[in-house]
């Protein structure tokens, strides 16, 4: 009896502190459980981490705050291999690179949005998620006349007022299926492993203009060519 009521004791406090825990979360806004793949706007609006399973589509998603010596090298690639890329651009990168702007979108791929000074878009509220996205945008279409309507958050953090900004300048909130993680990892063979492992039709994969990047570009859309598929835009991948 006295083993069980100690036992009985144990899990009351258990259920007691973890109760706690979860009341301080709340308030604090931390989440310990949560998948951002779930997270949501008030009218249900998501983020969008994968494009049209039907179709045997990928997407190479380059976003650009640095790396932009690399950028030129990669254009003629992606040119030699036939292949579109949409280009996530930050506002400071493109106010201060505008002939590199114009020659990426020259050459036919595809701009859109990544917020104008690479916020963390989690921690900042509604109006400073508006802000950002509608700057770049702003810029965009006083420099090369587009309008974007492609947005995704920088570092890939966001929260339900990230996605209800969006939702409110006509955006959509793209995410991505592989990461190459090339920004830390300079190893061109690990980059094109990340990128092409376990293809599936969809696939948005995550990368920057690195050095290790451009050398792994062209296997990239190689391997996935030889496999069936086209490298496309996010809009013609997500349509």
């Amino acid at each position: 009896m006295k083993k069980f009521c100690i036992k009985k004791s144990w899990i009351r406090t258990f259920v007691i502190n973890l109760t706690i825990l979860v009341c301080i979360a709340s308030v604090f806004g931390v989440c310990f459980w949560t998948d951002s793949s779930v997270i949501a706007s008030s009218s249900g609006y998501k983020a969008i981490y994968r494009g049209n399973e039907n179709n045997k589509n990928v997407s190479l998603c380059i976003n650009i705050y640095w790396g932009t010596e690399y950028v030129l090298n990669m254009l003629d690639i992606l040119d030699e291999n036939d292949a579109k890329a949409t280009f996530f651009v930050g506002g400071t990168w493109a106010s201060q690179n505008v002939d590199v702007l114009k020659e990426i979108y020259s050459r036919g791929h595809e701009i859109a949005n990544h917020g104008y000074y690479h916020k963390d878009h989690k921690q900042i509220d509604l109006s400073r998620n508006i802000q950002e996205i509608n700057y770049t945008h702003k810029l965009i279409k006083e420099l090369i006349d587009v309008e974007m309507n492609l947005f995704m958050p920088p570092s890939g953090s966001y929260g339900a007022q990230t996605l209800e900004a969006a939702e409110s300048l006509g955006y959509t909130t793209i995410m991505w299926s592989k990461d190459t993680i090339d920004w830390r990892d300079h190893d061109t063979n690990l980059i094109c492993s990340r990128a092409t492992k376990n293809m599936q039709n969809g696939d948005i994969i995550l990368m920057h203009p690195t050095e290790h990047t451009k050398d792994a570009l062209s296997n990239i859309i190689e391997s996935y060519k030889n496999a069936g598929f086209s490298v496309v835009t996010v809009s013609e991948n997500i349509a």
